[in-house]
Protein backbone atom coordinates (compact mmCIF):
# COMPACT_ATOMS: atom_id res chain seq x y z
CA UNK A 1 0.00 0.00 0.00
CA UNK A 2 3.15 2.42 0.78
CA UNK A 3 4.05 1.81 -2.45
CA UNK A 4 1.33 3.88 -4.30
CA UNK A 5 1.91 6.51 -2.16
CA UNK A 6 5.40 7.18 -3.21
CA UNK A 7 5.64 10.23 -5.94
CA UNK A 8 2.45 11.41 -3.89
CA UNK A 9 2.87 14.87 -1.97
CA UNK A 10 3.35 14.25 1.58
CA UNK A 11 3.21 16.03 4.62
CA UNK A 12 5.57 15.80 7.63
CA UNK A 13 4.19 16.49 10.70
CA UNK A 14 7.12 17.34 13.80
CA UNK A 15 6.40 17.43 17.50
CA UNK A 16 5.24 21.17 18.62
CA UNK A 17 6.74 20.61 22.11
CA UNK A 18 9.04 18.17 23.95
CA UNK A 19 7.76 15.06 25.68
CA UNK A 20 6.65 11.63 25.70
CA UNK A 21 4.85 10.65 22.38
CA UNK A 22 1.67 8.21 23.51
CA UNK A 23 -1.04 6.78 21.45
CA UNK A 24 -4.47 8.49 21.04
CA UNK A 25 -5.66 4.75 22.57
CA UNK A 26 -4.00 5.74 25.88
CA UNK A 27 -5.24 9.33 26.06
CA UNK A 28 -7.41 9.13 28.93
CA UNK A 29 -10.61 11.26 27.20
CA UNK A 30 -13.02 9.37 25.27
CA UNK A 31 -13.31 11.90 22.30
CA UNK A 32 -9.08 11.57 21.83
CA UNK A 33 -9.36 7.76 23.00
CA UNK A 34 -12.04 6.84 20.50
CA UNK A 35 -10.55 9.17 17.46
CA UNK A 36 -13.58 11.37 16.95
CA UNK A 37 -12.02 14.17 16.13
CA UNK A 38 -9.90 12.17 14.19
CA UNK A 39 -6.38 10.36 13.96
CA UNK A 40 -3.44 11.59 15.73
CA UNK A 41 -1.37 10.99 18.79
CA UNK A 42 -0.77 12.89 21.51
CA UNK A 43 1.88 14.38 23.81
CA UNK A 44 2.75 14.36 27.43
CA UNK A 45 5.13 17.52 27.88
CA UNK A 46 8.30 17.74 29.71
CA UNK A 47 9.42 20.94 28.91
CA UNK A 48 8.66 24.47 26.52
CA UNK A 49 6.08 25.43 24.92
CA UNK A 50 3.85 24.85 22.17
CA UNK A 51 5.97 25.61 18.36
CA UNK A 52 4.13 25.41 14.91
CA UNK A 53 4.91 21.18 14.03
CA UNK A 54 4.13 21.87 10.28
CA UNK A 55 4.53 24.88 7.83
CA UNK A 56 0.78 26.03 7.41
CA UNK A 57 -1.50 28.64 7.95
CA UNK A 58 -3.26 29.19 11.55
CA UNK A 59 -6.98 28.67 11.26
CA UNK A 60 -8.75 28.17 14.57
CA UNK A 61 -7.80 29.57 17.61
CA UNK A 62 -9.96 29.05 20.56
CA UNK A 63 -11.67 31.70 22.81
CA UNK A 64 -10.25 30.05 25.40
CA UNK A 65 -6.63 29.65 24.11
CA UNK A 66 -6.28 26.06 25.14
CA UNK A 67 -6.74 24.74 21.22
CA UNK A 68 -4.91 25.88 18.03
CA UNK A 69 -6.35 24.83 14.26
CA UNK A 70 -3.54 24.82 11.69
CA UNK A 71 -4.32 24.02 7.66
CA UNK A 72 -1.36 22.75 5.01
CA UNK A 73 -1.18 23.67 1.80
CA UNK A 74 -1.89 20.24 1.06
CA UNK A 75 -5.48 21.02 3.12
CA UNK A 76 -4.46 18.45 6.24
CA UNK A 77 -5.96 20.69 8.91
CA UNK A 78 -4.76 19.37 12.98
CA UNK A 79 -5.50 20.44 15.91
CA UNK A 80 -3.89 21.04 18.66
CA UNK A 81 -5.66 20.12 22.13
CA UNK A 82 -3.38 21.84 24.68
CA UNK A 83 -3.91 19.09 27.90
CA UNK A 84 -7.33 17.98 28.82
CA UNK A 85 -10.37 19.47 30.05
CA UNK A 86 -9.11 22.96 29.43
CA UNK A 87 -11.39 25.11 28.23
CA UNK A 88 -12.84 25.34 31.81
CA UNK A 89 -9.90 27.39 32.51
CA UNK A 90 -11.11 30.23 30.36
CA UNK A 91 -7.74 31.01 28.80
CA UNK A 92 -5.70 31.40 32.15
CA UNK A 93 -2.20 29.18 31.68
CA UNK A 94 -2.22 30.01 27.98
CA UNK A 95 -0.76 33.00 26.09
CA UNK A 96 -1.39 32.65 22.21
CA UNK A 97 1.36 34.40 20.16
CA UNK A 98 -0.66 33.97 17.01
CA UNK A 99 -4.35 34.72 15.06
CA UNK A 100 -6.55 33.49 12.70
CA UNK A 101 -4.86 33.78 9.00
CA UNK A 102 -1.37 33.46 10.07
CA UNK A 103 1.31 31.79 8.07
CA UNK A 104 3.42 29.91 10.31
CA UNK A 105 6.20 27.69 10.01
CA UNK A 106 7.78 24.35 11.64
CA UNK A 107 9.17 25.70 15.08
CA UNK A 108 7.48 28.90 15.47
CA UNK A 109 6.07 29.68 18.60
CA UNK A 110 2.68 29.69 18.48
CA UNK A 111 1.39 29.29 22.35
CA UNK A 112 3.04 29.91 25.56
CA UNK A 113 1.69 27.53 28.38
CA UNK A 114 1.84 27.08 31.97
CA UNK A 115 2.19 23.64 32.48
CA UNK A 116 2.45 23.66 36.33
CA UNK A 117 -0.71 25.97 36.73
CA UNK A 118 -2.49 23.69 33.47
CA UNK A 119 -1.14 20.49 35.49
CA UNK A 120 -2.87 21.82 38.86
CA UNK A 121 -6.24 23.30 37.51
CA UNK A 122 -6.82 21.04 34.55
CA UNK A 123 -7.19 16.76 34.34
CA UNK A 124 -3.94 16.36 32.44
CA UNK A 125 -1.56 18.34 30.70
CA UNK A 126 -1.57 15.70 27.83
CA UNK A 127 -1.42 17.32 24.29
CA UNK A 128 -3.19 15.69 21.31
CA UNK A 129 -2.56 16.50 17.98
CA UNK A 130 -5.21 15.05 16.06
CA UNK A 131 -5.77 15.00 12.05
CA UNK A 132 -9.32 16.23 11.81
CA UNK A 133 -9.67 15.65 8.06
CA UNK A 134 -7.63 12.00 8.28
CA UNK A 135 -10.52 10.60 6.35
CA UNK A 136 -9.28 11.52 3.15
CA UNK A 137 -5.75 11.01 4.67
CA UNK A 138 -3.22 8.17 4.77
CA UNK A 139 -1.25 8.44 7.83
CA UNK A 140 2.18 6.96 8.77
CA UNK A 141 3.25 7.01 12.40
CA UNK A 142 6.69 7.26 12.66
CA UNK A 143 6.87 5.22 16.28
CA UNK A 144 9.13 7.29 18.32
CA UNK A 145 8.48 7.46 22.12
CA UNK A 146 10.26 10.50 23.02
CA UNK A 147 9.88 14.10 20.77
CA UNK A 148 11.97 17.11 21.06
CA UNK A 149 10.01 20.08 19.31
CA UNK A 150 10.94 20.81 16.12
CA UNK A 151 13.41 17.71 15.31
CA UNK A 152 11.02 15.02 16.34
CA UNK A 153 9.09 13.56 12.82
CA UNK A 154 5.79 12.61 14.49
CA UNK A 155 3.65 11.59 11.34
CA UNK A 156 3.65 11.47 7.33
CA UNK A 157 0.58 12.49 5.91
CA UNK A 158 -0.22 11.10 2.62
CA UNK A 159 -3.48 12.21 0.36
CA UNK A 160 -5.72 8.92 -0.01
Amino acid sequence: MLSKLFGKRKLYIYAPVDGEIVPLEEVPDPIFREKMLGEGLAILPTKGHIHSPINGTVMLVAKTKHAIGLRSKDGTEILIHIGLETVSLKGKGFTVLVKEGDIVSIGQLIVAVDWDFIEANAKSIITPIIITNSATRQIQYEGSKEGIMGETLLMTVYPK
